[in-house]
C-alpha cells in the first residue's frame, strides 16, 4: 500500500495515527503541497485523486481510497483491532459528531487553499491569516471542549484506550499550536492531548518525525 502524503497536512497525520495504533505498513510518498507549485495539483497526482488532496491510499490491485474520514473507516473495518469506534451506537454517533466538528466545520476554513485564497485574493498578511484561524480554530475546539466536559472524565475522548475522536483532536491541537490559538481554557483537550502524545502511535505520527518534515 501507498500512503500519499504530506507531513503537516491534518488529514494526513490523522491515518498516520490510525495506522500506527492497528500496525499497518505503507510505502509513503511525499506530496508536497506548496513546493512546485503544489505538487497535489500535478497531473499525476491528479490522475491519481482528482481533488488534488492529500491524503490518497493507493491500495494494491490499483484501487484508490481518499479523504480521511473514509480512509479511517476503512482502515478500522478492515484491520479490526485495536477498535476505534465503540460498539455502542449511541456512542459510536457521539465519537462521529465529535470528529465531525473539527472535520467539518474547523479544517476546512485553516485548509492550505483556503489560506492562500485570503492572501491573494484579500491580501492578508500573516497577522490576517492568524487572525482568521484563531477565530475558527478557537471556536470549534471550544465545542470540543464543552462537548468533552458533559462526559465523565476519562483518560482519552471517549474511554480508557485512544480512539477515532482522539485521532482527529491530536493533529487539530497540533494545527492551534501553529497559529497560536489559545488553549488555556480547554483542560480536557490539553489533559486528552498529552495522554495521547506520550503514546508511540502518536509521538511517531507527529509532523516533525517523517521523512518529509522540514
Amino acid at each position: 500500500m501507498k500512503f500519499h502524503g504530506y507531513f503537516r497536512s491534518s488529514s494526513s497525520y490523522r491515518c498516520r495515527i490510525a495506522c500506527n495504533l492497528k500496525g499497518v505498513e505503507y510505502d509513503f510518498v511525499s506530496v508536497h503541497l506548496t513546493k512546485d507549485g503544489g505538487q497535489q495539483k500535478g497531473t499525476a497526482y491528479k490522475a491519481l485523486n482528482p481533488q488534488g488532496l492529500v491524503p490518497a491510499f493507493e491500495l494494491e490491485g490499483g484501487e484508490v481510497l481518499t479523504q480521511s474520514p473514509a480512509i479511517l473507516e476503512w482502515l478500522d473495518e478492515s484491520y479490526p483491532e485495536p477498535k476505534l469506534l465503540p460498539d455502542d451506537p449511541i456512542e459510536r454517533a457521539h465519537v462521529r459528531a465529535f470528529c465531525a466538528v473539527i472535520a467539518c466545520e474547523i479544517h476546512p476554513l485553516q485548509n492550505l487553499r483556503v489560506l492562500q485564497y485570503l492572501r491573494r485574493e484579500y491580501g492578508q498578511d500573516q497577522e490576517g491569516v492568524e487572525a482568521w484561524c484563531q477565530r475558527w480554530i478557537g471556536e470549534g475546539l471550544a465545542a470540543c471542549e464543552a462537548l468533552l466536559a458533559k462526559r465523565p472524565a476519562q483518560r482519552f475522548c471517549f474511554g480508557d484506550a485512544p480512539g477515532m475522536a482522539d485521532i482527529y483532536l491530536v493533529p487539530q491541537v497540533f494545527s492551534a499550536a501553529r497559529f497560536s490559538v489559545d488553549t488555556d481554557a480547554m483542560p480536557n483537550i490539553r489533559r486528552i492531548a498529552e495522554a495521547c502524545d506520550a503514546l508511540p502511535a502518536f509521538a511517531e505520527a507527529h509532523p516533525s518525525r517523517q521523512p518529509d518534515a522540514e
